[in-house]
């Protein structure tokens, strides 16, 4: 089991290919594929990575490699699944509000679907009826997650088509003959407490008698990633366990060497945060300490342009000195150098912080490099992946000529 990159490592990181800096450990995304496979080997179940999470083609790759699937947000990412090198069978595009011309695309790549609005369920249904299977998307009025913004199965939720609709939906299946194979639901992320997915499969159970030719339980995904010391993860033994039973125990789902009724289904889920959250850490270096009496500043060379999460989400990062780690503990609060309050941590207790030391953020790996931006027209970050104790540059730092990449200069119309 890989353990934490060292402070030498991240250290030597940070001095061959400078700050800020994202960095990877790629056997860290292989140790937590191999555990959610290993708790679900009793029951017949696929992984899609989640590839929102972090989309680098070598990522990608790498995923591709240990055995993976992947889940797509939008047809750019199923292009970059496709560029990857996965079979279209082993890619999962899980629409959300989209124009129907990107499920046209998705078809046309002969990829599998999920549909989460009645509008394009209809569409799809007139213009494919039974030749492609689909899934539907259903928002299951579960509140779950660690914070609102991040919980998508509730009731005031664009996600899914809403449980209650149901009559709706077989209006269009009956009209269309749609071949549903799908139930999908995805009731948010940091989902620590098992019993949440026992009750959002309890709730598809109840829509298996109207779709006969149903295959698939999709559950999403959304386990619980610890951020803080002491944290713990979702235990996805419990939850194999805990799921097996429900599906055995079920008239409809039972499997039928157990319960002698029902029909198996395949299990699927969607992580993307559990696999590649802790094997990122964003390194920076701090500019400027500003004393200001109560509060001692911090200031690195990196920002909420690089790392939104903690202003978005209120989320917390572990942040530990590697330059100085046996330093005298104070406390500071942690920013960064965008025009805005971007603040990465408050009051935190952090062995002495110098100008020039290097920080690391853990579990940047999931929605960092991919939620940055070039906001005060600053450079996005390099990206470098560590494997087999090599580290390899996988994305190239911004200059400024990336800055001025599809720019158009015009003439003759400002002076």
């Amino acid at each position: 089991m890989p353990e934490h990159l060292s402070n030498e490592q991240l250290i030597h990181a940070a001095n061959e290919f400078g700050t800020p800096l994202y960095v990877y450990q790629a056997e860290k995304i292989k140790e937590q594929y191999q555990k959610l496979a290993k708790a679900f080997s009793i029951l017949d179940t696929k992984f899609f990575y989640a590839s929102k999470a972090l989309t680098n083609i070598n990522i990608l790759r790498y995923i591709k490699e240990i055995g993976g699937n992947v889940d797509c947000s939008s047809i750019n990412e199923v292009k970059l699944a496709l560029h990857a090198g996965f079979e279209p069978q082993k890619i999962l595009y899980t629409s959300n509000g989209i124009a129907f011309s990107e499920i046209e695309e998705a078809v046309t790549a002969g990829v599998h679907i999920n549909i989460d609005s009645l509008s394009n369920l209809e569409k799809f249904g007139k213009k494919y009826g039974h030749s492609y299977p689909v899934g539907i998307r259903i928002r299951p009025n579960i509140m779950a997650g660690g914070n609102l913004k991040i919980s998508t199965g509730h009731d005031t939720s664009k996600f899914g088509i809403p449980v209650s609709q149901l009559d709706k939906i077989e209006e269009v299946v009956k009209a269309t003959g749609l071949f549903i194979r799908t139930l999908h639901i995805h009731t948010g992320s940091d989902i620590k407490d098992p019993e949440v997915f026992v009750k959002g499969i309890e709730v598809l159970f109840e829509l298996i008698p109207h779709f006969p030719e149903l295959e698939v339980i999709d559950l999403g995904g959304g386990f619980k990633v610890p951020y803080k010391p002491g944290e713990k993860e979702t235990d996805v033994e419990l939850l194999a366990k805990k799921i097996k039973e429900t599906f055995d125990n079920h008239p409809m789902a039972g499997y039928p060497e157990k319960t002698g009724t029902g029909k198996k289904f395949q299990l699927w889920f969607e992580p993307g945060k559990f696999l590649v959250s802790a094997c990122g850490y964003l390194l920076a270096q701090v500019t400027v300490i500003k004393d200001t009496g109560p509060i001692v500043f911090a200031a690195v060379d990196s920002g909420l342009n690089h790392l939104v999460r903690p202003m978005m989400y209120d989320a917390y990062h572990h942040i530990e000195n590697i330059s100085n780690p046996a330093g005298e503990p104070k406390v500071y609060t942690v920013t960064g150098n965008i025009c805005e309050t971007d603040t990465f941590a408050a009051d935190r207790s952090l062995p002495e912080i110098r100008e020039g030391d290097y920080l690391a953020f853990y579990n940047a790996g999931a929605y960092g490099f991919e939620m940055a931006s070039n906001y005060n027209s600053r450079f996005k970050p390099a990206e470098v992946m560590i494997k087999n104790n090599q580290a390899l540059l996988i994305r190239k730092r911004d200059e400024f000529d990336d800055l001025l990449n599809n720019q158009v200069e015009i003439t003759g119309f400002i002076n």
